[in-house]
């Protein structure tokens, strides 16, 4: 009598011999499975109120900062590229929702010598760059990017007001992953998984500093309660993903 041998099994052996078989020479089957995977929630995640804010195919929920329909930004594979050009202003997008309490995460890859910024509380129509209303979470090759600069420019820092402490960037070509907790005047800038800063909106500090910084004559900047979230389209290429808000 013939004996068979079950199909798993033979399958098995075969996968045994080659495991790369079926998925092409450079594992292609496991990259869609990745892909798959980016944007989207956990049933823990829905229940604790998170949402996305990009679903990996389109800009739907976005803007361009003072103005309309997006341009510049494309979605490749799952991911949100920027232009990659950048310049002061005109690139940059906010979310069409505005927020007041709020955490947000999301991860990105920033190119070398490239720098961009996420921002809380945006406010628009009343000056022409972004950056003159909201604060900004800094992001920047902080390995690459090797003329003098202050701490405040640094990955994570609240640009020009407030210094990281313990931040620890990887280096561009790998993901990095963000979250800012902002309930009230209380805000926390995070980096891959450590809290790096920590400040508290319209205190006597926070208008100390203002009142030195750059923002000393723009009576608009960090002033709101509620605004949107934005992402900066500044210099050099940066890339997002999972990108995802629970308001509190």
């Amino acid at each position: 009598m013939k004996k068979i041998i079950p199909i798993a099994l033979l399958a098995a052996f075969i996968l045994f011999l080659n495991p790369l078989s079926g998925m092409g020479a450079s594992g292609e089957k496991a990259t869609d499975l990745q892909k798959e995977e980016l944007n989207k929630l956990t049933k823990e995640e829905k229940k604790e109120g998170w949402k996305l804010l990009f679903n990996g195919v389109s800009l739907k929920g976005w803007k361009t900062f003072n103005g309309g329909k997006v341009d510049g930004w494309k979605v490749i594979d799952g991911v949100l590229n920027n232009s990659g050009k950048g310049s002061d202003h005109g690139g940059d997008i906010i979310t069409k929702k505005k927020y007041d309490n709020f955490e947000l995460y999301l991860e990105w890859n920033i190119s070398p010598l490239s720098n961009s910024g996420i921002f809380i509380r945006v406010q628009e129509d009343i000056v022409n760059t972004i950056y003159k209303t909201a604060p900004e979470y800094q992001l920047s090759d902080d390995i690459g990017i090797t003329r003098k600069r202050e701490k405040y420019q640094f990955t994570a820092a609240c640009y020009a007001m407030y210094e990281t402490t313990g931040a620890e960037i990887n280096p561009p070509g790998d993901w990095n992953s963000s979250q800012i907790v902002v309930n009230g005047p209380h805000v926390e800038h995070w980096l891959n998984g450590e809290k790096v800063v920590e400040y508290e909106l319209w205190s006597r500090d926070w208008k100390e500093r203002k009142a030195k910084s750059k923002w000393k004559d723009e009576p608009h900047y960090g002033m709101a309660e509620k605004g949107h979230v934005g992402l900066q389209d500044h210099g050099g290429l940066t890339r997002f993903r999972n990108i995802k808000i629970r308001e509190l």
